[in-house]
């Protein structure tokens, strides 16, 4: 592959993520960066939307008295659904040979099966229903999500990945309170909130792969399918691959602890803050709060760390930032403790998504398994946004009270930044 400055103008295929040296961000690699964006954040309208609001409403409304024992038990089995799938994902498009490149064909089938899975759970009246269409959704979305994640290794240099991490962060945090938000304005007609998900999904995905082609895949070679390699693929071998294992489980971590808390958001405004009926009133007014936070720590953190070439120190400062959040409603629990919380926490969370996703691919143990390695590397992001309700449900029913979450989740936090010191490969 070319080492070229102006890799930029190059036909796809010779746009190659292992590129070195300075890289001008033009041409169709400038135009790959603009739609990291808005695919992003079509993704994780998703995971913003359908967990902590409408799900959680779906649930409620089934059996009020049980809600958070239910919504654990579903978050649950989806979770473990999205274990399964991205690796999968993963390795299936590293496999793919087609004409239009190994992760397209992928990203488009799994949003159009996870859009009609959507529209399922709208139609869905009962636990054992809506359990069953969430999980199809958990497995469809991450065969668009971990090919998508794979196209940054494949296609983009190293030495600009932290503008692009940058701008993929800022989409899965735009997603995220942008589907609270949504969530929040849908929460009268949960049907149509997931047609109109499933809708912009969709359309956006068709777009990016439209717009962004990648080269053709027939002929490549390809290496023969291993079930015991694959299987091993679940082990993140801390021996074999230390960088990489500890890349892995500061990202658990730092994800668990965030997701704990904000998964169970509305029901934490209704009980922990007694808000009652009127909480999901108060959803999009956290979420623009976090937002402002988001867009600031993400828009300048990403471009930093590649100026300094140091992206582990910027991870540290996220989690402590993010513990030091987790305090305010722990001490205050109170609607203005609520506000200060979303305000710090989007400026550490910001800059931990920004940062975290261009340290990850340059620890991935495989120069060519992209898509199965970060599948693997997704589970800690995916698996936290759906486990961690499920989590933080055996803690409120255990111990009686949402109050509980935010001592743990700061645990998850702080270790989640004790992890990443380790590494050795980046700085």
């Amino acid at each position: 592959m070319t080492t070229t400055s102006h890799a930029g103008n190059l036909h796809p295929q010779l746009i190659d993520g292992s590129t070195e040296g300075a890289v001008p961000i033009k041409g169709r690699l400038r135009k790959l960066l603009i739609w990291m964006l808005p695919t992003n954040i079509s993704i994780f309208l998703i995971w913003g939307a359908v967990p902590g609001i409408l799900l959680a409403l779906q649930i409620q409304h089934i059996d009020e008295g049980a809600k958070a024992a239910n919504l654990a038990l579903v978050s649950g089995i989806g979770a473990f659904a999205a274990m399964l799938a991205q690796p999968i994902a993963g390795m299936v498009s590293d496999r793919t040979r087609s004409r239009f490149g190994r992760r397209a064909p992928w990203m488009v089938l799994g949003a159009l099966v996870g859009g009609l899975s959507l529209i399922g759970m709208g139609a869905a009246n009962g636990l054992v229903q809506i359990t069953l269409a969430w999980v199809m959704v958990q497995i469809a979305f991450n065969f668009t999500q971990g090919p998508l994640s794979a196209i940054m290794p494949d296609r983009v240099p190293r030495s600009v990945r932290g503008t692009f991490a940058a701008l993929s962060g800022l989409g899965l945090m735009l997603g995220s309170i942008g589907g609270q938000i949504l969530g929040s304005q849908l929460a009268s007609n949960i049907p149509a909130g997931y047609v109109i998900l499933a809708g912009i999904t969709l359309v956006v995905i068709t777009l990016f792969v439209v717009f962004n082609p990648d080269h053709s895949s027939v002929g490549e070679p390809r290496e023969p399918f291993s079930l015991v390699l694959f299987l091993k693929t679940f082990w993140v071998n801390p021996v074999a691959h230390p960088d990489f294992f500890w890349g892995f489980t500061g990202r658990l971590l730092l994800y668990t602890g965030y997701f704990a808390v904000s998964g169970y958001q509305l029901y934490m405004l209704q009980d922990y803050i007694g808000l009652g009926d009127s909480a999901i009133s108060y959803v999009p007014l956290l979420g623009l709060i976090s937002l402002v936070g988001i867009i600031a720590a993400s828009l300048v953190s990403g471009p930093l760390s590649d100026k300094f070439g140091r992206r582990k120190i910027f991870v540290v400062i996220a989690s402590v930032l993010l513990a030091a959040a987790l305090l305010v409603p722990f001490v205050s629990p109170t609607l203005t403790g609520m506000m200060i919380y979303s305000a710090i926490s989007g400026v550490g969370f910001g800059c931990f998504q920004a940062v975290d996703t261009a340290l990850i691919t340059e620890v991935l143990p495989s120069k060519t398994d992209f898509g199965k390695d970060l599948g693997v590397v997704n589970i800690a992001a995916t698996l936290p946004q759906t486990l961690a309700p499920a989590v933080a449900g055996v803690i409120v029913v255990s111990f009686g009270g949402y109050g509980t979450l935010f001592p743990v989740a700061m645990v998850f936090a702080l270790l989640g930044a004790v992890a990443i010191l380790p590494i050795k490969s980046v700085r």
